[in-house]
């Protein structure tokens, strides 16, 4: 797989359903925000309108969602799952044991999870991720930690992600 340094990848499911939820937002979403703001703005004064402000903050988040997925739609590598062969990539829930502890991450972008799903995400450009990209089950790799710190990290298990 190759990426650009912006690039974020994504399995086909969650490109599918970022895409849906951007066209989402700006058909319906924006409609009925509209809506709403346009009905607060009826009600008189802006000043001291709470449905009038709350409307367009709502309306500022929303745009801002929508320009954060297209930035990632445009930018992003989509695929399948990555091979189940213990090699760490991204679109892989990664163990480890570092600091004589273990921890099961997903290696890759939060956008590749379901909204209910708890497990924590690195980014395979953070300094852990990239550290980790294409090592085998097994492997000890080390990066440099934000502290300036030598880190070292046991590949214990990589498996591909499974919604």
């Amino acid at each position: 797989m190759t990426e650009t340094a912006a690039a974020s990848y994504l399995t086909q499911e969650a490109h599918d359903r970022l895409q849906a939820e951007l066209s989402q937002l700006k058909g319906e979403g924006r409609s009925e925000i509209s809506g709403r703001i346009e009905a607060a703005r009826e009600e008189g004064d802006l000043k001291e309108n709470g449905g009038y402000h709350a409307a367009k903050e709502e309306q500022g988040k929303m745009e801002a969602r929508i320009r954060q997925l297209e930035h990632l739609l445009q930018n992003a590598v989509v695929g399948s799952s990555p091979k189940d062969d213990g090699i760490v990539e991204p679109g892989m829930v990664v163990t480890v044991e570092m600091f004589e502890e273990t921890e099961t991450f997903l290696l890759g972008s939060r956008e590749i999870i379901a909204d209910d799903s708890d497990l924590v995400v690195y980014s395979e450009r953070s300094p852990l991720g990239a550290a980790l990209l294409n090592a085998k089950t097994g492997d000890t790799v080390s990066y440099e930690a934000p502290n300036g710190s030598t880190v070292e990290v046991k590949v214990v298990k990589a498996v591909p992600y499974q919604a």
